[in-house]
């Protein structure tokens, strides 16, 4: 029989934390030990924390994202599992996350600074500064309009440049427009 695994009741508010999905075996033979009132179950070991829900990314005042598999499961519904030193604190104040852009799969994601992977070079911000950075990236991906103001007819070098920028720089998107704008007419 399962033991019990109690964490302390504030262990997971205003936390930062990255699960992988799992499949549905990973928590067979595990007892559920807390339900949420969204319909969220929480299955609890000494390594860390099985989470089976519809819903991921924000939560009341914690972030918490899901990694898929691949090929991704077809259900709504996913497991994920995270250890316990994957939660790392959050707040709207300090600069604890940084961003990746992940160029085969065209998508921008955030970082937390605690995380084992932080090179302790890559700019960090608040989570207001990124999310903001992170629209102005997934703009660049996803819009083509703004390359018309450009004299460059390769989209992809273009993005690539000003992504870079958005990523590793405090500057602002305009700035960065000119700055390459300027770089790439010399």
């Amino acid at each position: 029989m399962q033991k019990d695994y109690k964490p302390h009741p504030n262990s997971f508010k205003n936390t930062f934390c990255i699960f992988d999905e799992v499949l549905p075996e990973a928590i067979n033979g595990l007892k559920k030990q807390f339900e949420s009132k969204s319909g969220s179950s929480y299955y609890y070991s000494k390594v860390g924390m099985y989470r089976v829900s519809n819903h991921w990314g924000r939560l009341a005042n914690s972030k918490w994202r899901l990694i898929p598999l691949e090929p991704e499961t077809a259900s709504k519904i996913k497991i994920g599992f995270a250890k316990w030193d994957c939660f790392y604190p959050d707040n709207n104040t300090d600069k604890l996350y940084y961003l990746e852009m992940d160029y085969v799969k065209n998508t921008v994601s955030y970082q937390h600074k605690l995380n084992p992977n932080y090179n302790q070079k890559k700019l960090l911000r608040t989570s207001q500064e990124t999310t903001k950075r992170i629209k102005q990236v997934r703009n660049i991906i996803e819009l083509t309009s703004w390359a018309n103001h450009f004299e460059c007819d390769d989209i992809t070098l273009l993005r690539s440049l000003i992504i870079e920028e958005l990523i590793n720089s405090n500057k602002s998107l305009d700035c960065i427009k000119r700055e390459v704008a300027e770089k790439l007419s010399n």
